[in-house]
């Protein structure tokens, strides 16, 4: 008997050692330790080079496993989005993941998610605040701003009801609206993936939100010729 409590009580303190010890990361809410590791042992960008950072959260985190060939053959491409994340977020990240890596442009993709959550306190005014921020974050790092009129999305299968649509449109006219009072390019990933309802085309997604390897293809055209177009 004695035997058994003791072995009982055993066990009950390695579970609790396991939960005391086992880290607790809610402090990092923007998930600086994401690519704390990548960043560290990243080499400087070389003085020729024509490092772009494509800061975002799951189209480009998507992007590297489903056409990874697109990233082994830009090397000076270097993905840095983190599935869900919000443009507040994104902002918080931009000195580590961005500055300090110290590219020529930066491709700031942003607002979907912020649109898609459950709460409704986000607007397309604060989200704008958050990307005139990372703009001028930017430009006072002499680092190219390349923003994007966001992919077309119909309806997230996760928040049916929500008129996806209209809000993506209505967060693209801003987000081109900004781009050309600043002079920033823009890089149109919603016309050429787009289909009747405002949508995805069928043939370019897999779930109308994120796209498969054929609609990354049609993205890495349009964002070659955009980088082409900053970096002139």
């Amino acid at each position: 008997m004695r035997y058994a409590l003791f072995i009982a009580a055993l066990l009950l303190s390695g579970h609790l050692f396991a939960q005391e010890s086992k880290e607790d990361f809610k402090d990092d809410w923007a998930d600086l330790r994401h690519y704390e590791t990548e960043n560290k042992a990243l080499p400087p960008a070389a003085a020729r080079e024509n490092r772009v950072v494509f800061l975002g959260s799951s189209i480009f985190e998507f992007w590297k496993q489903r056409m990874p060939q697109y990233f082994a053959e830009h090397k000076n491409y270097i993905d840095r989005g983190i599935s869900g994340q919000l443009s507040p977020q994104l902002l918080i990240r931009f000195q580590q993941d961005v500055i300090a890596l110290k590219p020529k442009a930066v491709i700031i993709l942003a607002g979907s998610n912020d649109l898609a959550g459950t709460t409704g306190h986000v607007t397309i005014a604060r989200i704008m605040d958050n990307i005139y921020s990372m703009t001028e974050l930017a430009k006072a790092h002499s680092i190219k701003v390349i923003l994007c009129e966001y992919l077309p999305i119909y309806e997230y299968p996760w928040r049916k009801g929500l008129p996806a649509a209209e809000k993506i449109i209505e967060l693209n006219k801003a987000i081109k609206a900004y781009a050309a009072k600043e002079k920033l390019v823009l890089l149109d990933y919603f016309t050429p993936l787009v289909d009747e309802r405002n949508g995805q085309k069928a043939e370019l997604t897999i779930d109308g939100v994120h796209p498969n390897e054929a609609g990354y293809k049609i993205m890495a055209k349009v964002t070659d010729d955009a980088i082409k177009k900053a970096l002139k």
